[in-house]
């Protein structure tokens, strides 16, 4: 399958230099267009208080119009309504913020993060689920990995055929209690989307130090710390035993982009 790796999001948080983007992938599946997360959308920046929250005031997100998924979809040559599926790492409000730019698309995510922001338990998930977000009723497609066959070690994992053969949703809660990575078996390769299993790439290929600023806030944010440190150690075994039919990439992580859209340019 063809893919198109964008960025629906520029954020800048203090402390962090080379900012952050909201990684997004879209995917010239048989079935039509689909996207791994939405981004910041255009209702984001018409209400970035009721929308986003009081993050925004650490995150700083753009709110750039042409960032959206939805012009950028448009750029490519397709209309909204080409748009059939979207699968949500998760449902936090920089991811899912475009949702409201493709009503018609079905939404895909784990059966337990859609329980989390429909009844969130903990103070932490009322204050990260933005009820805003959802108030166009989207329509949520459930599932459980665990009924899946595994993929590359992961036990829970399951193929999304009704969307299309090579595109597989894997459990991988931490960072929020039924967080979930995607993978998509493309043109060039295996491609993992890792959504906010980790924010740096520092912290899986070893090559330095991330922002003690993204870390603090990766911490504070967590449902499962030591879920998030087990996912951070699983997926630095998976960068440094990648061959070059996988490649690995995050949610937020600029240079990660980068390297995607160098990749698809070869």
């Amino acid at each position: 399958m063809r893919v198109h790796h964008l960025n629906c999001g520029t954020m800048r948080p203090w402390g962090a230099p080379e900012g952050l983007v909201c990684h997004v992938i879209a995917i010239e599946a048989g079935t039509g267009l689909v996207l791994v997360d939405s981004g910041l959308g255009l209702a984001d920046m018409a209400a970035p208080g009721r929308r986003f929250g009081p993050a925004r005031f650490f995150v700083r997100p753009a709110f750039r119009s042409e960032e959206s998924a939805i012009r950028q979809v448009e750029s490519l040559g397709f209309v909204a309504e080409d748009v059939t599926d979207i699968i949500l790492t998760h449902f936090d409000a920089d991811h899912v913020g475009g949702l409201a730019d493709f009503p018609q698309a079905r939404v895909h995510l784990t059966t337990t993060e859609a329980d989390a922001a429909l009844a969130p338990r903990t103070l932490i998930e009322r204050e990260r689920y933005m009820p805003a977000q959802r108030a166009h009723g989207p329509h949520l497609v459930r599932h459980e990995p665990g009924d899946g066959d595994g993929w590359r070690g992961f036990a829970a994992a399951k193929e999304l055929t009704e969307i299309g053969e090579g595109i597989v949703l894997i459990s991988l809660p931490g960072h929020t209690r039924g967080h979930a990575a995607i993978a998509v078996d493309t043109d060039n390769g295996w491609l993992l989307h890792a959504g906010d299993a980790f924010y740096h790439h520092t912290q899986v290929d070893g090559g330095g130090q991330a922002p003690k600023s993204l870390l603090a806030m990766e911490r504070l944010i967590a449902a499962d710390w030591a879920k998030v440190i087990g996912n951070h150690q699983r997926l630095a075994e998976m960068w440094h035993q990648a061959t070059e039919d996988l490649l690995i990439v995050n949610a937020h992580d600029p240079s990660l982009l980068r390297r995607a859209q160098e990749r698809n340019r070869a």
